[in-house]
């Protein structure tokens, strides 16, 4: 009984997730314009009768969903558009079918929540607007069956138009597409074939069966995103200027290929970064590309360089190496000072090496 009541208050403090001024910004500002475009272009719609509003109340909660929380599953366009159609439908029906509005109101609500689920557009304001009305009193039952089109359609069909402008401009993609998973099987990167994959979350959820509204690939992006932040915090915040090799043997694109392989030779190094005149780099060429292609001596480095080529930072965590080196099998990084010019390079032996330091303490 005591735990009980003390999961109840922790369940009233505040949640552990801070907004950045700009998210709240775009939460304020994209309602502000939503509300108000929406409320406008409904009212410039002829053919409801005097009494009825031109923006119903719902909006206000589709409103945060849409500017505060747009990558959620109960944002999305199918979702919004369905949910508070669908559930307006419902409630016309039940205000005309039941004359209690007591009871119109429970009917309303309860057969709008499943048909959402079963259709796949669960979206909490809908559940409002089937609430809203079932009750909504004369003006909305004068209005019947066009009280779906106007003014919720209406409503709704701006307020998403303004949610995709409003969160794309301001840095946020909306409609909200989680990435797609890699390739599973042999083809699958090193660390998705022994760690955490989309339908392992999937699975995961369903088993967990408490309604997570959440999408299956933004959590595994979340684990991984944590899992670098735990490696980083580990290797006790890293960065690759501490680790690169600055002493680096470079090429220029127009050199011959001879001495690209007497340089290699000479300095046992296995990959050369290809640098303009002030050190910028273009490409990079490695022992493959030139001892086991058909190509002959005197042909220029840049027949056969890599361009263009994967390049870090002197300020990048060494914890984002790992996702590179092993998932897309780079061996070498050219790294770039804040200039943009050739600073160094890091390679996997290095990396190994302080990995197994962190992770193993030896």
């Amino acid at each position: 009984m005591h735990g009980d009541l003390r999961a109840w208050v922790g369940a009233l403090r505040p949640g552990p997730v801070g907004y950045r001024r700009t998210e709240v910004l775009r939460g304020g500002l994209g309602a502000l314009a939503g509300i108000a475009l929406a409320g406008l272009t409904a009212s410039a719609v002829p053919g409801g009768p005097a009494g009825l509003p031109w923006i119903v109340a719902p909006m206000g909660a589709t409103a945060v969903l849409l500017f505060a929380a747009p990558a959620s599953p109960l944002a999305q366009p199918w979702p919004v558009l369905a949910g508070n159609t669908v559930s307006t439908l419902v409630g016309v029906a039940a205000g005309k079918l039941v004359d209690d509005v007591t009871l119109a109101a429970a009917v309303a609500v309860g057969v709008a929540i499943p048909l959402m689920m079963v259709l796949r557009c669960v979206h909490p304001p809908g559940g409002a607007c089937a609430l809203f009305t079932a009750v909504g009193g004369a003006a909305v039952h004068d209005h019947g069956w066009a009280f779906v089109l106007w003014p919720v359609g209406v409503d709704t069909l701006v307020l998403l138009l303004v949610a995709a402008l409003v969160n794309n401009l301001t840095g946020r993609p909306y409609p909200h597409v989680p990435e797609p998973p890699p390739p599973a099987g042999a083809d699958a990167p090193p660390t998705e074939r022994v760690g955490l994959r989309t339908e392992d979350v999937r699975a995961a959820m369903d088993r967990l069966d408490r309604g997570l509204d959440v999408m299956p690939g933004d959590v595994l992006a979340l684990v991984r995103e944590a899992e670098a932040h735990a490696l980083d915090r580990r290797l006790g915040q890293l960065r690759v200027g501490a680790l690169m090799a600055r002493d680096v043997r470079t090429v220029q694109p127009q050199e011959t290929l001879y001495r690209a392989r007497m340089l290699m030779n000479q300095h046992a190094v296995k990959a050369l970064p290809v640098v303009t005149e002030d050190r910028r780099v273009v490409g990079i060429v490695t022992v493959h590309d030139l001892f086991n292609l058909d190509v002959a001596a005197l042909d220029p480095v840049s027949k056969v360089m890599s361009s263009p080529v994967t390049t870090v930072g002197v300020d990048t965590p060494v914890s984002e190496l790992v996702g590179l080196m092993a998932d897309r099998g780079l061996r070498h990084l050219p790294v770039l000072d804040d200039d943009g010019r050739l600073a160094g390079i890091v390679t996997r032996a290095e990396l190994v090496a302080v990995l197994h330091r962190a992770l193993v303490g030896s």
